[in-house]
């Protein structure tokens, strides 16, 4: 071996690359060292996000609020919290586990609440907005506004079953069809070229992180 190596990255890229070949062994089938890597990749994410929360969360939001009490007794209040988590955590005991509905019924309405807002805004709002364009003129702006429209009116002539689909409102669904079958294919396709973006990232870490710099590293 010539020159100096670092240990720790040596040993790092042998495990990476160890590990992802193990998850694409089961392009063969299912076999255990896929098993291994795969509950070690969530084994390790779960403490990783665990130790997160915890650090940058929990202990400096509610245990370093509930310290603050003896000097202000507005932060009494996180007493709430503390206890929704308790009851939480016990899930974990079957005879009490019935307890831990109410805080995740209360996290699950809290959240749909602070996010109603948010979602009328960008899902709802921005969306209509682009539908109701003017058209105006010959030209890129105004076609792609008008078929935007266009995809949009007949889309939802195709979810309305009130009226039997025939004639006019026939045509309507079928042409809101193609348009929900294009968007479908592209927001398929886009899902498609993220993943072969993700194996190409895999293939040149083991190309070349791997293979070339081992050689490299190992060569007498």
């Amino acid at each position: 071996m010539t020159g100096s190596v670092d240990i720790t990255q040596f040993f790092g890229v042998w495990v990476s690359a160890i590990l992802t070949l193990c998850i694409f062994s089961f392009l063969y089938k299912d076999n255990p060292l896929y098993k291994f890597a795969e509950h070690l990749f969530v084994g390790i994410s779960a403490g990783y996000w665990f130790c997160f929360y915890f650090h940058n969360h929990i202990k400096p939001k509610l245990f370093g609020s509930l310290a603050k009490i003896p000097e202000d007794a507005y932060y009494i209040v996180y007493i709430i919290p503390l206890g929704l988590g308790i009851m939480m955590l016990l899930r974990l005991v079957p005879k009490l586990s019935w307890m831990s509905r109410w805080p995740i019924s209360f996290i699950v309405g809290t959240f749909a609440g602070l996010n109603l807002i948010n979602y009328l805004q960008s899902n709802v709002l921005d969306q209509i907005k682009p539908t109701i364009s003017p058209v105006t003129g010959f030209n890129v702006d105004s076609i792609s506004n008008l078929i935007l429209a266009i995809g949009v009116l007949t889309g939802i002539i195709y979810f309305f079953f009130s009226a039997e689909h025939k004639g006019t409102i026939g045509i309507a669904a079928k042409i809101g069809i193609w348009f929900l079958m294009v968007a479908f294919g592209a927001s398929f396709g886009y899902t498609v070229m993220a993943r072969i973006s993700l194996l190409i990232g895999r293939m040149q870490f083991l190309i070349f992180d791997w293979i070339l710099y081992s050689k490299n590293l190992l060569s007498f």
